[in-house]
Parts: C-alpha cells; structure tokens; sequence
C-alpha cells in the first residue's frame, strides 16, 4: 500500500465515522466542542461524548499497535502544553476544530468553514516553514524551563 492509498483509507474512515456519529447520534464529529462538553458541563456530558473520546485514544493506541508505527520523538512538556493551549484557543476564537470546520463543516458546503480551514492550513503552512528554517535552539527550553522552576520554587 503506498502513501497515497493510505491517506485516501484514512479519508474515507474519517468520513464514513463523521457520517456514523451524525446519522446515529445526530450530532457533527467536532471534537473540540465534544471535548468541551465533557468538561466544561455536567448536562452535556453524556454517555456518548465520553465513548467518542474514549474510541478516539483507544483506537488510536490499539491501531498504532497493529500496524507498528515506528515510535516519533515528542517535544518537551514545556513546549507542548503551552502549543496544546493555543490549539484549545484557536478552536475557541474559530468556533470549531479541524474535524468540524475540515471534515463536517466542508461536508455541508459552508462558507465559514471554508474560511477556517483556510486559514488554519496557512497558519500551519507558515508555522512549518518557520520551525523548519530556524535551527534548533534546545537554550530556549531550558532557559523556559529553569524559569518555571524558579516561579514555582522547586
């Protein structure tokens, strides 16, 4: 199978689980406003947010298992929870994540999803294009680190 036939199998998955939760459930696979939900709500939080979530990291690590994906090397906690607030910001100010906006919201043909995606895509165009062309500077963790460490005194 090569790269292409893969990513259009994952396509087609994506899709075809967007229009199960929709036709089963009646609600659009915006994982960020299900997310939401479950934690910012006790009345929103039903069975089928917590199973949707559950099915998402579960699945994940059962597939990642299967099919031997060969172990990334992660960033640092410091640089990813601060990226992960940003993430949760930016679906916050765009009303919608990549699954609702990419996958549910071009479904339905909107225009404000167009929009989003848009530029979403070019923010990370551009996030890439800067993170690739800077060398790495391991200083500016540590110095983020060493700062933490010494506002929290440990």
């Amino acid at each position: 199978m090569n790269d292409y036939s893969q990513a259009l199998s994952g396509g087609i998955l994506i899709g075809l689980a967007s229009w199960i939760l929709l036709a089963g459930v009646g609600r659009v696979s915006g994982v960020s406003s299900i997310t939401a939900g479950v934690l910012t709500s006790r009345r929103q939080s039903s069975a089928w947010r917590w199973m949707f979530l559950i099915g998402l990291a579960v699945g994940g690590a059962i597939f990642s298992w299967l099919l031997r994906v060969p172990h990334i090397e992660t960033r640092h906690v410091i640089v990813l929870v601060p990226a992960g607030f940003m993430v949760g910001f930016g679906s916050v100010l765009g009303s919608g994540c990549t699954s609702g906006h990419g996958v549910c919201g071009l479904g339905r043909r909107s225009r404000r999803s167009l929009i989003a995606v848009l530029t979403f895509m070019g923010a990370g165009i551009v996030t890439v294009l800067i993170t690739s062309l800077v060398p790495p500077a391991q200083w500016w963790e540590e110095l983020l680190f060493e700062g933490l460490q010494w506002l929290f005194h440990r």
